[in-house]
């Protein structure tokens, strides 16, 4: 089960609370007994490697913009093998 952070509204008092996706807390503050508010945290991410930047992406000219999509080329149709040539042995 995942935790949440709750704050009093009261004296500002942060406790974590477990309990499920679809559950509400309703609990009071331990400490004085006002009422709680859920605090939405950012996530932790970070970004390491190359791929993160805009101009990693793209392919192109100087001018950094997207590229010309690329011309088709068409190949010929494959040749069918020759026939085998049977032999009387």
């Amino acid at each position: 089960m995942p935790l949440y952070d709750y704050q009093c509204r009261s004296c500002n008092e942060v406790t974590e609370v477990r309990h499920g996706f679809k559950e509400t807390f309703e609990g009071v503050c331990p400490k004085c007994g006002g009422e709680m508010a859920r605090v939405f945290n950012p996530a932790g991410i970070v970004f390491k490697g190359s791929g993160f930047y805009v101009t990693d992406s793209r392919k192109g000219g100087a001018s950094g913009g997207e590229s010309a999509p690329a011309a088709k080329t068409e190949s010929a149709p494959a040749t069918p093998p020759p026939p085998k040539s049977e032999t009387a042995a």
